[in-house]
């Protein structure tokens, strides 16, 4: 089987902890082959635990020819930046959500995919969880009945840390919704089959002093007419967090604890 010969820019983070680990080097047909990080020792460090180049310069990873797709785990205000490099190199890119912080951006990058032929996608994982994809099977498959209502959950409990990128509204584009919000819809639309119509939502610090939202509600009308709730906060201790995951039909439902998040649970 030939491999994806995969680059990594951002290594730490959710990169090291997760992505790295329990996606590429588990999967049989990827290979890690270099890593960058803005952090040398970072970047060093993570090359070597798992053996491969360390690169001092974004730029030498992204136009290195044995590099086939590149992972982009940065803080979100520079993605659209790093993944247009990675399409005008006629690479595949995953970024790590979102995907920018401007939809015009976002447009921008479909375009040069689309141009250069090759594949630009966003690390929505759960969709991949075994029992998020059987739900997706049901309500395709009509055990639940027409869809009413559907609500998806993510919240933790994340304080002010100085310097942390996703309590800065310059970098991160917002608080608990842009950064696990879009977990929820993503979910939510994936398991109905469907796109949001319309979306409204309400926003508030309440716990924590940083500048960007700890609290957030969403309610939307997808486009087969179910409603959807998502609701995210950084204001709820994690022993208290639900993260549930609820899908009501008129011939029954589905609620499910543990299918969002990043442990495979459920």
């Amino acid at each position: 089987m030939a491999k994806v010969k995969w680059g990594v820019v951002g290594a730490g983070g959710i990169a090291l902890r997760r992505t790295i680990p329990e996606g590429i080097i588990a999967a049989k047909n990827a290979e890690l082959v270099g890593v960058y990080d803005v952090n040398i020792e970072v970047a060093q460090k993570v090359a070597d635990k798992f053996k491969v180049k360390c690169y001092e310069d974004e730029d030498a990873l992204i136009a290195d020819p044995g590099v086939h797709s590149i992972y982009i785990a940065t803080p979100a205000h520079l993605h659209y930046r790093q993944a247009r490099k990675v399409l005008e190199n006629k690479k595949h890119v995953l970024v790590e959500k979102p995907i920018t912080l401007k939809v015009e951006e976002g447009k921008k990058l479909v375009a040069f995919a689309k141009k250069n032929r090759v594949k630009l996608g966003v690390d929505f994982m759960m969709r991949f969880h075994a029992w998020n994809c059987r739900f997706r099977e049901m309500v395709a498959g009509g055990e639940l009945g027409r869809i009413v209502m559907a609500r998806a959950q993510l919240s933790c409990w994340y304080p002010p840390i100085k310097g942390a990128w996703r309590q800065n509204p310059g970098l991160g584009g917002g608080g608990s919704f842009i950064d696990m919000g879009c977990h929820c819809i993503d979910l939510l639309e994936f398991i109905l089959g469907t796109r949001t119509r319309e979306i409204f939502c309400r926003t508030a610090r309440l716990v924590h002093k940083y500048p960007v939202e700890d609290t957030a509600v969403a309610l939307a009308e997808f486009v087969n007419g179910a409603i959807g709730i998502a609701d995210s906060c950084f204001s709820i201790p994690d022993n208290s967090s639900k993260n549930i995951l609820e899908i009501y039909g008129s011939r029954g439902s589905i609620i499910a604890r543990g299918t969002i998040g990043q442990t495979p649970d459920g």
